[in-house]
């Protein structure tokens, strides 16, 4: 039932501030959180315990090894071209690689995972809030909920910008993971074309050879191999493909795919489609975007920044419910008459 709080007079001084935030903290029922729990050596390396997950991201590696089997004991190695196949080789490896390592960096890399139960009453207090400055609390995993964080029943964590939740890599695509997803989108797309394309030049080959001289294999093995990682490739480009285009466009049209889904009102300031895609990849365009090895950066851009300064003249701060998320909110002393609390 809803509560009618009626402020009087509002004292402008940061002493008469903190008090407020003290006070509107019992709004959150911090006391039903408990602490974050202390953290040993093994909590730092950041794995998503679930079957399912686990599962596809085996798969995954079973198909690229699949791939790379057929690739070099049934296509390469028994080629009389020795260049075709050193090159060829060389290629596939590289890609193969380079997308192994994208989705184990996707997989392992906490994706912006936000401290799990520090939504106590203290650590409320200790923020001190600064005037215009909204405060979230998520009730399912009691944790302070940064802006455009959104909680994966998954991972049992919110997620900073989360996009979405991929059991193929295990982990949610969120802030600081999103680089090595979309450079495993790409690498898989690629490696699937450029099998797709040597699949139809060795079907050629053997058709105008003798099928015993152009595979180790007998020729029935030879085709199933072959058509196998040809239906392979083909689901895999598709698949890839459009996850890649969907990352990209995402990144810069700064929403993500959880944002669009739910068709919200962007409450940020939105950056250019090229700052984006820089804050994304870790800084201005270079040879680390494309490697899963860079780390990815992040920086405050101005428009953060001159936000928070033309904040500077909110003065109160008040609890509320807002659906399913508590919220404690700053906004403007003279606009304040009373304030209404569920």
């Amino acid at each position: 039932m809803d509560k009618l709080w009626t402020i009087e007079h509002i004292m402008l001084n940061p002493s008469h501030r903190y008090r407020d935030i003290e006070r509107t903290a019992e709004y959150l029922h911090p006391e039903k959180c408990m602490p974050p729990p202390i953290r040993n050596s093994m909590d730092k390396l950041w794995f998503i315990k679930d079957g399912c997950g686990i599962a596809c991201g085996v798969v995954t590696w079973f198909l690229v090894f699949y791939a790379e089997f057929v690739v070099i004991f049934v296509m390469l190695l028994p080629s009389k071209d020795l260049i075709y196949s050193t090159i060829n080789g060389i290629i596939f490896n590289i890609l193969a690689f380079m997308a192994l390592a994208s989705h184990f960096r996707a997989m392992i890399t906490d994706p912006g995972a936000v401290p799990k139960g520090n939504a106590t009453k203290e650590f409320i207090e200790s923020l001190q809030l600064k005037p215009g400055q909204v405060v979230y609390k998520c009730p399912k995993c009691c944790s302070i909920k940064p802006d455009r964080a959104h909680h994966c029943s998954v991972c049992k964590r919110c997620i900073r910008k989360m996009d979405h939740h991929c059991p193929w890599v295990n982990n949610c695509v969120g802030e600081n993971n999103q680089k090595f997803f979309v450079l495993f989108t790409m690498y898989i797309a690629l490696i699937s074309l450029h099998a797709l394309i040597m699949v139809g030049v060795h079907f050629l080959y053997c058709f105008e050879e003798d099928w015993t001289k152009c595979s180790s294999f007998s020729p029935p093995t030879t085709v199933i191999l072959l058509i196998l990682l040809c239906f392979e490739g083909l689901l895999f480009l598709i698949f890839t493909s459009v996850m890649f285009g969907t990352q990209v466009h995402s990144i810069c049209t700064d929403e993500t795919g959880i944002e669009r889904l739910k068709k919200e009102d962007p409450t940020w300031e939105k950056t250019s489609s090229w700052e984006a895609l820089k804050q994304a990849f870790g800084g201005n365009f270079s040879p680390g975007w494309l490697s899963p090895f860079s780390s990815t950066l992040y920086h405050k851009v101005p428009s953060d920044i001159e936000a928070e300064a033309s904040e500077l003249n909110r003065e109160y701060v008040t609890g509320k419910l807002v659906g399913h998320v508590e919220v404690i909110e700053v906004g403007k002393a003279e606009e304040c008459a009373s304030i209404r609390l569920t």
